[in-house]
C-alpha cells in the first residue's frame, strides 16, 4: 500500500482508524448524491473500508483517505482502481485487472472549492501512469455532476460519452499515458 502526497494532503490507504472520518463525509446526502443518491451508514462504510484493503492486497491499487495535513482532518477520498461494468464487486478481483483504470474522488463539503480534488487527483494520476504503467486511465461521473466535470476537464480528460460502468449509465471520460500530463 501506498501513500502519497500533495501540497496540502497525505493520501492514505483507507485503514480503520480512518472510519470516523470517512463516515463523516459518507453520511452526508450532498456528498452521495451522485455516488449511491443515498447516504452511507457507519456500517456500510466500515465494510468499504475491508473492501478497500482486500483491494490493496489483491491488486496493488485502490481508495486513499485525503488527510488535511493542517488540521489532520479527512477531507476527501480518491482512488485508482479497476473499473468494471457490474454493479457488484466479483469475488475474484483477479478478474478486474483486464478492466481499465479509474480515477474518482470525493470531498468533505467543508473542503470544497479549494482545489484540493484537482490536487489530490493529479497526484493520484501520476501514481497511475508512473508506477502503475497505466495505458489510460477513464473516470466516471453522474452526468449531472458538473463539479467532478469541471475536475475532468482540469486534468484534460476528453468526454468520450455515456457508457455502462458500475450498472449503471455514465458520463465517462479518458485520458492516455501519452497525453499525460496536462498542460
Amino acid at each position: 500500500m501506498v501513500t502519497l502526497h500533495t501540497r496540502r494532503m497525505r493520501l492514505e490507504p483507507f485503514a480503520e482508524r480512518h472510519l470516523d472520518g470517512l463516515y463523516a463525509m459518507n453520511q452526508k446526502p450532498e456528498v452521495m448524491r451522485y455516488i449511491s443518491g443515498a447516504p452511507e451508514s457507519r456500517e456500510q462504510t466500515a465494510a468499504a473500508i475491508a473492501r478497500v484493503q482486500r483491494a490493496w492486497a489483491a491488486l496493488g491499487t485502490s481508495w486513499w483517505s485525503f488527510i488535511d495535513t493542517q488540521s489532520g482532518r479527512i477531507a476527501g477520498a480518491g482512488c485508482i482502481q479497476h473499473s468494471r461494468k457490474e454493479a457488484d464487486l466479483p469475488s475474484d478481483l483477479e478478474a478486474l485487472r483486464s478492466n481499465p483504470l479509474e480515477i474518482g474522488w470525493r470531498l468533505h463539503p467543508d473542503y470544497w472549492r479549494r482545489g484540493l480534488a484537482t490536487e489530490a487527483a493529479l497526484c493520484m494520476a501520476s501514481f497511475a501512469f508512473d508506477t502503475l504503467a497505466a495505458p489510460e486511465l477513464i473516470a466516471v461521473r453522474h452526468p449531472e455532476n458538473a463539479a467532478s466535470a469541471g475536475v475532468m476537464d482540469r486534468l484534460r480528460m476528453r468526454y468520450r460519452g455515456i457508457e455502462r460502468w458500475y450498472g449503471t449509465d455514465l458520463a465517462t471520460h479518458v485520458i492516455t499515458r501519452e497525453e499525460w500530463p496536462p498542460a
